[in-house]
């Protein structure tokens, strides 16, 4: 019996941020899976090496966590005054799913460079900063990446220095435009339920004060104390909690019926990357998961966030960019959390450390309007070339 070679697909392997995936360029994939349906989510899963039931995702380029269970595509931007088109799949570890609702703002931190190195972004300065405007495919918006060049290439090495990874590099700031979530992404209001707080109720938990926005990324904030915890848990104090897990996806999922993302609870385990659920509170002394001091004379607030399951090690981009636009809000649970007032930026610890967010929000017609939010993330190449994956898929 002969049996088929593998096939060859030009790809990158980048970190963007906290999180790292396997870049293509939407030309080069198979034809089949240059449109979106089954057999694009299919060759995902096994680049990746999912579904796998030992959650180790061993025969893949996956890492076995959602930081590290990524896919992007990058195609030459169909729209107008734009470099680059950007679409981004949240892999699935144990089930054969690929989740396209949501952005991954970490590795967007990564797109300008590898766009530019795809020959995808024309009028690229020689010396200096790249601006890079890229079109995120999945939740429709714009997102303006200034990426450092030297000598014509993109320049990845430098001293700046990102809580949640070891070493330093070349700083890349973001400006995530407009990133209140439209009709398509979550019902076309920054507040979907029309309040800045709610009483989430959730059977089995109880009656939540809870904050609910689309910006970024459709995100649920409840207080820390609310649910039983102080702000400070690192992973281990979750993750190895099957009950405290449990009660986290409970909570999302009926937020997200709040929220109108589905219509039905069930639908929350179709929806694995959006909403994502966070717990707030007031700065305290801590120490982070790299055994960094983290003082609270440091920070204004506290905030530990949970994607595909499990407590992130630091936090999602497109969540800090939900908890820097809920920051700007008076009387927002983040905004509480952080003191209360007007603030246009706020430095918030999560497990790994501490980040600095920014967004400018203003009120009109009675109704919230969050023009930017802006972050600074590094990026790099860690191995390019090709992928290989077993035909058929």
């Amino acid at each position: 019996m002969s049996h088929p070679p593998q096939i060859k697909i030009p790809a990158v392997y980048m970190r963007g941020g906290t999180s790292k995936g396997v870049f293509f360029r939407l030309e080069d994939l198979p034809q089949a899976a240059q449109r979106p349906g089954a057999a694009r989510d299919a060759l995902l899963l096994r680049v990746i090496g999912s579904p796998d039931p030992y959650a180790k995702q061993i025969d893949g380029m996956g890492g076995a966590t959602s930081s590290t269970s990524k896919t992007v595509i990058l195609a030459k931007s169909s729209k107008p005054d734009h470099d680059v088109d950007y679409l981004f799949g949240q892999v699935a570890i144990d089930k054969a799913f690929v989740d396209w609702s949501g952005n991954c703002g970490n590795l967007s931190a990564a797109v300008g460079s590898c766009a530019i190195s795809m020959g995808l972004v024309d009028n690229v300065p020689r010396n200096g900063v790249a601006v890079v405007r890229i079109w995120q495919a999945n939740i429709s918006k714009t997102i303006i990446a200034h990426v450092p060049m030297t000598n014509g290439e993109v320049q990845e090495t430098g001293d700046f220095e990102l809580d949640g990874v070891t070493f330093p590099a070349a700083e890349v700031q973001l400006a995530f435009m407009n990133p209140a979530a439209d009709e398509e992404g979550a019902g076309g209001s920054m507040f979907p339920t029309g309040n800045l707080v709610d009483d989430l109720e959730v059977p089995g938990i109880g009656t939540l004060k809870a904050t609910m926005i689309n910006a970024g990324i459709p995100t649920i904030f409840v207080n820390a104390e609310e649910i039983g915890y102080i702000g400070t848990e690192l992973q281990d104090a979750i993750n190895g909690d099957a009950a405290a897990l449990e009660k986290f996806e409970t909570i999302r999922a009926y937020g997200a019926l709040r929220m109108g993302l589905i219509t039905d609870i069930a639908q929350a385990a179709q929806r694995q990357h959006t909403p994502k659920v966070a717990f707030v509170s007031k700065p305290l002394d801590y120490v982070s998961s790299s055994g960094k001091q983290v003082h609270a004379n440091e920070i204004d607030l506290l905030v530990r966030a949970l994607s595909m399951g499990k407590l992130h090690h630091a936090m999602m981009g497109t969540a800090a960019v939900a908890i820097g636009t809920a920051a700007a809000i008076p009387g927002t649970l983040v905004n509480l959390a952080a003191g209360g007032g007007e603030r246009s930026a706020v430095r918030f610890g999560h497990p790994s450390g501490t980040l600095r967010v920014g967004a400018q929000a203003q009120q009109v017609n009675g109704e919230w309007e969050v023009t930017q939010a802006s972050m600074s993330r590094s990026a790099r190449v860690l191995m390019e070339g090709w992928v290989r994956v077993p035909s058929p898929i």
